[in-house]
């Protein structure tokens, strides 16, 4: 009998562990536990386990494991956009098997009345997460920008894909939901940072916010598995490759949302504005080259047309989640690296 998804960190038990690994364990208990908090996560909370067993075990001494937010704001903010049921999904539909790099994950459940989940990963320490804030270095996009490639590529259009209902969320009523919701949250993030975004920064959210609705309705292109908030933070550098993490908000999509997001949200401006273009090149290069039938014209455009995304979840994670001190930095570094991208490449223009 599986273990039952947790509704906090207090059921990470020695029993509780040995029941969800029971598959991996082979008879092995765990008879001790330590958790403690790692991850700057707003959603749900993280924790790094240091397991003891009754006998050796084919599993590591430490893990990783992610629990609904303790904070009440987050937890409900992650229940209207599904985070937990998502991310559950994830790891227990699309992971294993994933050309990109991502976490082994050992254990994964939601459970729908409650909204309550579990996942228990690998942990992959030292390896070390972007910072948001400060940016990652061009070398560092490039290697994600690869990683990009090998996950869009090998869902690309397809079919199985597009029929699960958990994952293909991109149709007219959800634009409008999402639309309206981010809409009526832009008053109170107007209010809240206004006096730490530039006159600039300002002017372009008042000339988009209108257009969120034409921007989020589902347009015609290609679609595939995306990563939906793929940027520093979220990203493990250290290890041969990229790691991604938080997959909370995949989503069958546009996939230039990614890279648009990517290099919008975690180069600083004066990078991303010296780099872009080769950057959006090796993507598409690399995309091509495993045999997607994308031309560089659409590519181009579309990206330019994506910017907006990191502007949209910036404004509607900053007022959903509990309220941090990195997290107004992080959303207000964000929200300026966006509006100039938006700004660079004249992208309200694509809008109407």
């Amino acid at each position: 009998m599986s273990a039952a998804a947790l509704p906090d960190a207090s059921g990470l038990t020695a029993d509780w562990l040995t029941e969800a690994l029971a598959p991996r364990l082979a008879g092995v208990k765990v008879t001790g536990v330590e958790a403690a908090p790692v991850g700057t996560g707003q959603v749900s909370d993280t924790f790094r386990l240091t397991l003891a067993y009754d006998r050796p075990a084919d599993l590591p001494a430490t893990l990783i494991a992610k629990v609904p937010a303790l904070d009440p704001a987050s937890r409900a903010a992650a229940r209207a956009i599904r985070t937990y049921e998502i991310e559950a999904g994830f790891y227990t539909h699309l992971a294993t098997g994933l050309a990109a790099a991502v976490p082994v994950c050992h254990f994964s459940a939601h459970e729908a009345e409650n909204d309550d989940y579990t996942v228990l990963l690998e942990d992959l320490a030292p390896a070390r997460p972007g910072d948001q804030l400060a940016g990652i270095t061009v070398e560092e996009a490039a290697a994600a920008a690869d990683e990009l490639a090998l996950l869009h590529a090998a869902g690309w259009d397809s079919p199985d894909l597009a029929a699960l209902p958990w994952l293909n969320r991109h149709d007219t009523a959800s634009a409008e939901f999402t639309a309206a919701m981010i809409t009526g949250l832009y008053e109170g993030f107007r209010e809240r940072y206004a006096d730490r975004l530039s006159a600039e920064v300002l002017t372009l959210l008042e000339d988009f916010v209108p257009r969120l609705g034409a921007y989020l309705t589902p347009g015609s292109g290609p679609s595939t598995l995306v990563h939906g908030d793929f940027r520093a933070d979220n990203l493990l550098f250290g290890r041969p490759r990229p790691v991604i993490l938080d997959w909370q908000t995949c989503a069958y999509g546009s996939p230039l949302s990614d890279l648009a997001y990517l290099l919008g949200s975690s180069l600083p401006v004066e990078t991303r504005r010296a780099h872009e273009r080769t950057l959006v090149r090796r993507y598409h290069a690399a995309l091509t080259s495993s045999g997607v039938p994308l031309g560089w014209d659409d590519c181009w455009t579309s990206y330019r047309e994506h910017v907006f995304h990191g502007i949209a979840m910036a404004v509607g994670a900053s007022m959903l989640v509990e309220r941090t001190d990195r997290g107004d930095e992080m959303f207000c570094t964000m929200t300026t690296r966006h509006a100039h991208h938006a700004l660079d490449l004249d992208s309200l223009s694509l809008l109407g």
